[in-house]
């Protein structure tokens, strides 16, 4: 079993606000180097979803902890399933979870950690207050990551988004955006008597996602100037399931980043990698490229060839981290593999 790494202590840290300062150093951690070659990921998401999967949850914690090729984690949200009560005794349980992690962890929002949270049987929450409660709970230390090991983020907690981060690992720029399911958030909040979205919910979608542009175009700026080898992106929503066609209600709310999306990854020399959750099953594509139908469907301009999509297994079909390596220069920018749970 891997030694448990000592929490990485971070003096005088601040949180950078992406697009308005400059990200933060990189930390030095007794993990991989960030400018090497082959630094090593694990990705998660939709995940735990039941009472057996939160009772598995902290064994396969432990698995990817074991694993010695993982240098950090990235977790792209829903820590729970869409008919179960988001309460502060939950979020609390599930950042103990998180607590356990040796290597650094990002996490990102999904939608039913708070969004669907109007639900009769997730206990009829406002959504913008359970939104909030996330924040106090996970990102109670803006500009950092969670895990026993922490590196330091270029965070937009001083605009209000603190789970909207930005770091570099081995000439490659990651991206976590808070772009979930339900139409990004849009979709109206029928528990608590609503058939349309409110005014309220509607300024917040419109914030956000104005809040993550931004944080995607100062992302793609500063990976430009620097000459990395890629951009990852990474979030909850599936925007691109292959298994349904989507209404209005289903994916308006998503045009704006999508068009961002196509915008900055066609201007970037280099690849680009969209990494989600949401839909559950393992897919890989590329939804943006030249002659997709989904650039009709979002009524995007341009198109994005250089932009591949991983969504990773979740849900009941959560049997296994997906493992990402960072190749050597010539090589492809990303590969990975799942690898099974044992338990």
């Amino acid at each position: 079993m891997r030694r448990v790494r000592a929490i990485t202590v971070l003096t005088a840290l601040a949180s950078a606000v992406a697009g308005g300062s400059a990200a933060p150093a990189e930390a030095r951690a007794p993990h991989r180097d960030a400018s090497d070659a082959g630094y090593t990921f694990a990705v998660i998401g939709d995940v735990p979803y039941g009472d057996a999967q939160i009772a598995a949850f902290p064994g396969w914690i432990q698995q990817i902890n074991r694993d010695p090729a993982v240098s950090s984690v990235v977790h792209l949200g829903d820590i729970k399933n869409g008919s179960s009560v988001c309460s502060d005794d939950y979020f609390r349980m599930i950042r103990g979870d998180f607590d356990t992690f040796e290597d650094p962890l990002v996490y990102t929002p999904g939608d039913n950690e708070w969004t669907d949270c109007h639900r009769a049987n997730n206990g009829a929450y406002d959504p913008l207050e359970r939104l909030a409660m996330v924040r106090r709970v996970f990102f109670d230390h803006p500009g950092r990551t969670l895990g026993q090991s922490i590196f330091p983020v270029a965070s937009q907690a001083g605009r209000g988004f603190p789970e909207n981060v930005t770091y570099r690992r081995a000439g490659v720029t990651f991206v976590a955006a808070n772009v979930t399911g339900s139409n990004n958030g849009l979709q109206p909040w029928t528990g608590l008597g609503h058939t349309e979205p409110t005014p309220e919910q509607r300024q917040a979608v419109q914030d956000r996602t104005a809040a993550d542009i931004d944080e995607l175009h100062a992302a793609f700026a500063t990976a430009r100037e620097r000459h990395d080898r890629g951009v990852v992106v990474m979030q909850q929503a599936d925007m691109f399931d292959p298994t349904y066609t989507p209404t209005d209600n289903d994916i308006s709310a998503f045009k704006p980043w999508v068009q961002a999306l196509v915008d900055e990854a066609s201007r970037f020399a280099g690849q680009v990698y969209l990494l989600d959750g949401d839909s559950h099953v393992y897919n890989t594509d590329r939804p943006l490229a030249t002659g997709s139908p989904w650039l009709g469907t979002y009524g995007v301009r341009g198109a994005a060839d250089n932009l591949t999509r991983v969504t990773v297994d979740g849900s009941s079909n959560n049997t296994d981290y997906l493992r990402v390596t960072v190749g050597a220069p010539g090589r492809p920018v990303l590969s990975w593999q799942r690898v099974p749970y044992t338990s």
